[in-house]
């Protein structure tokens, strides 16, 4: 398993070279070293929550730890007496989602956002005196001008008199603790709180193309350490954007709905940018601890590491339709050989020839193991970590040849795993090897089978038919007549699918919805209300008039499992609203996103995405977090559905730790400012401590009960079954027992609402 080291190098050789490297900050790289990391275990649980703790997050010195829950409770946590100080009743009606520290406030200010739309600061000076069980003190400030759940608050360094909420409302406000300590209730008819600093109800957008014309509920946002006017927010679409604070219009009420103020950046892997599902969603976004890199994390997909800094026209960035262009076969590509980016090459000096020469041999043993791996078809997934060290890790040392070599193994690999997306990510690999030698036999071969995993057999079999004339093996052959058969059966099906459709009754009229439309709000309710007051239902999914449409397919091999008693097959929900079918075409008086002045709408460029991190599932929560770790941010972490959560290294994509953090989801991960410890925190009542404290350096190991059982690819690999069943459907199933159960009470969703937060 464990055949290289990692990237963060030697621990004696890091001790003995401050003689050398003055400039080299030796604590900040023994932070989170990965010698370290791999002996992380759970020393203790901290007690003193009744719900599910959706928010811990550390002071700046790392003294203390603050905690939020189901149970509208603010703990606050001593880090070196590993017990609970205070106790706040919060006065919060929901769940809350988001607690921090007031920085520069000497640890006496703390806010809290929850799922009552309220903004709540409390000083912890007014609790001198009393003990660790305080009870319900009075606010500050209370803020209740957001009409949807407060899922994330932000703070700039240094700045003890501001926070920012992100709102499902689709707004993110400032709140200036100097202005004023209370606002009316969103609605009332004196409420006019003028502290919108981002209107995205008409921000959100279903693919790059389209023009954003939809609520972007906000599930995240972060403000950045080293450049606080840089503002990132991420929301149930598939793009992160970034703001600059500076460039931003004055602060506005909610009265009246605007366009969408221009962005810095959007963020997006290229394939997903045009994939037109309500569903796919971020759960978190955050700066790295320099500024220079976000992390996005999705809903039914992985994590992302992307650049801040891109200029125009780098090979990280993309406009609408040069995905497709990806799959679209040209005889001869830019004869521009693919490199790796220059920046983290040179982290510990200039290179020596000897070490250079080294790393060669040993990209070149990688290659070897990564192509053994592929004939047998054995160790799939650490093949590919061998091929990620030698592009990701040692890229810059290694030649054309080599590097071809690579691309076009891993490619091979990815298609063999097939974990979600898988053939997307083979597809960038041939592309790339294409770059280098556009007359690669296996990149053309590797680029068909991806297209045709992807059910794209026009565009595969272009590529099928390069690869025959550029070796005419009788695996090419094959490959060609095989897509033609499944092209001539793609137009049969059509055929008769166009022939029965003629014989069917005209279909409803309406709108159909999503689930996520429906039980997430992605619409914020309906553009009807306007911010009007909020009505007592105002948190129920089902408060208007609902058609239902159910429809089973079940065709070819897919039937009913006799002994089982079980249909295999897909399952439909439509869900149409009444009266609805006007809503996305800007009605009700909206400005018009689609064009400004009879100019027609351009896609915005959006930066790729630089690596991928696969292991974890995220899929039944929207409040997971993915986190980098220690101050210098080399390594990524995430929380997972399945109970755990997994460390990579961020420079490869390695996986470094699986841990056993939860009894059903790991949702938050933060770790220490300053020291090798991780607080992390799920639907369990309990807060999870994890040091360096095991016997040995291990790649899983699990809580109290010492190291798992359970199989780290078997883990995975279930994992990634989970993400194929995309929340769609995990939430058709959960929607379909309400309806069999005839459970539509407003009190029956809570528990829903709490376990899938």
């Amino acid at each position: 398993m464990e055949q290289w080291p990692f990237h963060d190098g030697n621990v004696h050789n890091l001790l003995d070279n401050r003689r050398i490297d003055f400039g080299h900050d030796v604590g900040h790289s023994l932070q989170m070293h990965s010698s370290l990391i791999r002996r992380l275990s759970m020393e203790q649980e901290l007690e003193g929550h009744q719900g599910c703790v959706n928010a811990v997050a550390w002071n700046s010195n790392g003294s203390l730890l603050i905690s939020g829950s189901d149970d509208a409770l603010i703990n606050i946590w001593s880090y070196s007496g590993r017990k609970l100080l205070h106790s706040i009743e919060t006065g919060h009606s929901a769940n809350i989602f988001c607690t921090k520290f007031i920085p520069e406030s000497s640890d006496e200010l703390v806010a809290s956002g929850a799922g009552d739309a309220e903004v709540r600061l409390f000083n912890l000076s007014r609790l001198n005196g009393r003990g660790f069980n305080d009870g319900a003190i009075t606010p500050s400030a209370l803020y209740q001008c957001h009409t949807r759940r407060v899922k994330k608050l932000a703070f700039e360094v240094g700045n003890p008199n501001m926070v920012w909420s992100a709102s499902e409302d689709g707004t993110l406000r400032q709140h200036d603790f100097r202005e004023g300590t209370s606002c009316p209730p969103a609605g009332s008819s004196h409420q006019e709180c003028r502290n919108v600093l981002l209107d995205l109800r008409y921000g959100a957008k279903r693919s790059l193309a389209d023009p954003p014309r939809l609520t972007l509920a906000l599930k995240s946002c972060d403000i950045s350490s080293t450049r606080p006017h840089l503002l990132l927010v991420g929301g149930n679409d598939a793009f992160a954007r970034l703001y600059d604070r500076r460039m931003l219009p004055p602060l506005t009420s909610c009265r009246k709905r605007m366009l969408p103020p221009t962005c810095v950046n959007y963020f997006c892997p290229m394939h997903l940018s045009d994939r037109g599902r309500s569903s796919l969603h971020l759960t978190h976004v955050t700066f790295s601890p320099n500024g220079e890199e976000v992390l996005l994390s999705y809903s039914g997909e992985h994590v992302y590491l992307m650049d801040v800094n891109h200029a125009s026209g780098s090979s990280m960035q993309y406009t609408s339709g040069d995905a497709s262009k990806l799959m679209t076969f040209t005889p001869v590509l830019n004869k521009l050989e693919h490199r790796p980016p220059l920046s983290g090459v040179f982290q510990n000096g200039l290179r020596s020839r000897g070490k250079t020469a080294a790393g060669i041999e040993k990209c070149r043993m990688l290659v070897e193991i990564a192509k053994r791996s592929l004939d047998n078809g054995t160790n799939i997934f650490h093949a590919i970590e061998a091929c990620n060290e030698v592009l990701d890790g040692h890229g810059i040392d290694i030649g054309p040849t080599l590097r071809l070599e690579c691309f076009c193994t891993r490619a091979a690999l990815w298609l063999k795993r097939k974990w979600k997306n898988d053939a997307h990510m083979a597809i960038r690999d041939c592309h790339n090897a294409r770059r280098i030698d556009s007359s690669s036999f296996r990149a053309h071969y590797c680029m068909a089978e991806a297209l045709e995993q992807l059910g794209k057999h026009k565009e595969a079999l272009d590529f099928a038919v390069a690869a025959q004339y550029l070796s005419p093996y009788d695996m090419a052959s094959e490959k060609v007549e095989n897509i033609k058969k499944h092209l001539a059966a793609a137009e049969a099906e059509k055929s008769n699918k166009a022939s029965d459709g003629s014989h069917k009754g005209e279909p409803r009229t309406g709108r159909v919805l999503s689930l996520s439309d429906i039980l997430y709000r992605s619409e914020a309710n309906s553009d009807a209300l306007q911010d009007g007051p909020r009505s007592e239902r105002e948190d129920s999914d089902f408060d208007e008039e609902l058609e239902l449409d159910f429809e089973t397919l079940i065709s070819g091999d897919e039937g009913r499992d006799v002994e089982s008693n079980i249909f295999h097959g897909s399952l439909n929900l439509r869900i149409h609203r009444r009266g609805d079918s006007t809503r996305e075409t800007g009605a009700c008086g909206s400005p018009s996103s689609s064009s400004q002045n009879g100019v027609a709408y351009q896609p915005e460029a959006v930066i790729d995405m630089k690596r991928r991190y696969a292991g974890h599932c995220n899929v039944g929560t929207d409040i997971k977090q993915a986190s980098f770790l220690g101050q210098r941010g080399e390594f990524v972490a995430s929380g997972s559905d399945d109970g755990r959560w997994f460390i990579w290294e961020k420079q490869t994509g390695k996986l470094i730790k699986m841990l056993l953090g939860d009894g059903v989801v790991v949702n938050c991960v933060q770790s220490h400012p300053f020291d090798c410890f991780v607080a992390t925190s799920g639907i369990d009542n309990t807060i999870k401590l994890w040091t360096p404290s095991a016997a040995v350096p291990s790649m899983a190991a699990g809580g109290s009960a010492g190291p798992e059982a359970a199989n780290v690819l078997e883990a995975m690999e279930s994992n990634q079954q989970k993400l194929c069943c995309n929340r769609e459907a995990f939430l058709s199933f959960e929607l379909l027992e309400r309806f069999r159960m005839h459970d539509f009470s407003e009190g029956s969703l809570q528990p829903f609402e709490c376990a899938q937060t």
